[in-house]
Formats: structure tokens, sequence, C-alpha cells
């Protein structure tokens, strides 16, 4: 690809766990990438092997003030997705997936870019139906202490396909479901970072319930192909689009998995299970299959062996 001929892409919440994936897939495909994050949860450490490409681009900016810069295409991928970061600061929270959209519909709007949210399966709450379906309107408790992140998150959903509705804006909204791999944070949260970290310590791994509940885990590469090929499909298409892996563990086959690759000596404790925890998640991916030709290649042994590796190397 000639240099007149890349793509400029901006990607909000780029020094991310997911966003930094992101960033080096779109800059080894040969595009311009403005990397944008106010380091909330993300750290310049997940990038900081781009900032020599001469094709790569950094600022330091929080979504929930207007954005003006040019480029082609937009990637919202700004706002914490682990319980124990949006809860922090829960009114924020509302506002980056509330106002960021917002701001980022403007610029589209503004430039004529295309643009991506990145959406969640929380929008789906508990559910009710197994596996879920993007027919799916999900089973939401909006004044619970998760409700700062699943109802922003159904907001701004309703801001995208507004904005397609009443300005024609050329929209696509991925809802992603559990994904795990090198960058994540390993203070977040999170069951797959918690129960590694907490491996390679041989500390207790602490199962929240009795470990029945189950999620379906998705590699990051995966993930990023499926976000990266819904962007490339006709404009008409605009999802919303599950993507995740169908496969389903539960939480104490998660932990009993990690431990054997470990080699821990960690012991399972148990402890009550947070308000509002779904007890069943996993994404039906028929639409992905049928309009991306996707569905995820990683199992969960390849998947997490990797994920360990980092860790081990990290903490």
């Amino acid at each position: 690809m000639v240099a007149n001929n890349r793509k400029r892409v901006l990607i909000t919440g780029g020094a991310g766990f997911l966003g930094s994936h992101l960033c080096d897939k779109l800059v080894k495909g040969g595009n311009e990438v403005l990397c944008v994050d106010n380091y909330f949860t993300g750290t310049k450490q997940n990038v900081s092997h781009l900032l020599g490409n001469p094709f790569f681009e950094i600022l330091r900016h929080d979504i929930t003030f207007p954005l003006y810069v040019e480029v082609d295409e937009i990637y919202n991928l700004a706002c914490p997705a682990s319980p124990i970061h949006y809860q922090h600061d829960p009114v924020q929270t509302t506002k980056t997936s509330v106002h960021g959209a917002i701001n980022m519909l403007g610029l589209s709007k503004r430039i004529k870019a295309r643009i991506l949210q990145a959406s969640t399966s929380e929008v789906y709450g508990d559910p009710s139906v197994h596996p879920q379906t993007e027919s799916y309107w999900g089973n939401v408790n909006p004044v619970g202490i998760r409700a700062c992140y699943d109802e922003g998150k159904r907001c701004a959903e309703t801001l995208f396909f507004d904005y397609y509705r009443q300005h024609r804006l050329p929209i696509k909204v991925l809802r992603i479901f559990n994904t795990y791999g090198p960058r994540m944070h390993p203070n977040d949260g999170r069951v797959v970072s918690n129960f590694i970290v907490q491996a390679l310590r041989n500390d207790a791994i602490t199962i929240f319930g009795d470990g029945s509940q189950t999620r379906s885990f998705c590699y990051v590469s995966d993930l990023i192909d499926a976000m990266t090929g819904f962007m490339e499909t006709p404009l008409e298409f605009t999802g919303p689009l599950n993507a995740g892996n169908p496969v389903e563990f539960t939480i104490l086959e998660l932990a009993e998995t990690i431990i054997t690759l470990t080699g821990s000596r960690s012991r399972i404790t148990n402890k009550p299970l947070p308000h509002d925890d779904p007890k069943q998640r996993c994404p039906n991916i028929s639409l992905a299959e049928r309009e991306l030709g996707w569905k995820p290649k990683v199992g969960l042994e390849e998947g997490l062996k990797k994920t360990i590796d980092y860790f081990d190397k990290n903490l």
C-alpha cells in the first residue's frame, strides 16, 4: 500500500487491552493510526513498541470532551470495562459511554467517517435467553451497581442508531463478549486475569458463588479479527453484531484449567456472588458467521497458555 492510500484511523481507548491489539493490527495492515487514551485503565506500555513507527501517533485525551481531528475511520473503544474500574467512578463511566459517544458521533458526522462502537454483552444483563442473539433486548437492572456500564453502553447503542436513522451516519455496533489475552490489566478484577495472577503467586483462587455460572472466553486475536472484519462490511450492515466464543465453560472449570496449566499450588476458595452478576453468558454468533465468515480459531487452552506466559513475564 502506498503512503497516499493509507487509511487514517482513530482508535479511542487505544492504549487499553483491546485497543492496543487493534493498533497493532491496523498499523501492520498499512494504516495511519491515531491512538487516543486518557490512561485511566490503558497504559503507554501497551503501545510503547509502536512509538517509533512514523504511521502511529498517540494523544492523551478524554473523549468526554470534543476532539477535532481528520480521519477516515473511528473505532470507539474508550471506557473502563471491568467492574472494579467502572464502579470506581460510576458517574464518569456513564459520561464516557454517553458523552463520549455523542462526541465521537459528532466527529464522524462532521468528517463523514465510518464509526464502530465497541459495545458489550453486558447490554443483555442477566439473560433469560440462552445463548444470546442480537434480537434479545436484555434483562438489565437500571439502578444497580453495574448499571453505570450496562446502561451507559445501552444508551450509546441508542445514540448510534439514532444518528444512523437521523443523519444516515455509517455506523457499526459490535457487542463484545468475554475476551482475554496478553495486556489484560493484572488488577482489573476479571476472572481470567484474576485466576492467572492468583495461580502464578500460589495464592488462593477466589470463586464467587459455587463456580457453576458459565462464561465463554474469546482470545483477543479472534476478537480483533471480528472487529476489523465488521468495519469492512457494506454500509447497510450496521449490526448490532455479537462477537465472542460460543463454547461455554463453568468458572470452576476455568479455575481448574488455569491451576493445571500453571502448575500452581493454589487452592480454590468461595465467596458470595456479587449483586447482579450474570449466571450465564454465551453468544449466538450465527450472524457473524454468515455476514463476516468469522468464528473463533483459538481454543481456551491455547489462549490461556499465551496469556499465562505474558503474566509470568510481567508480574
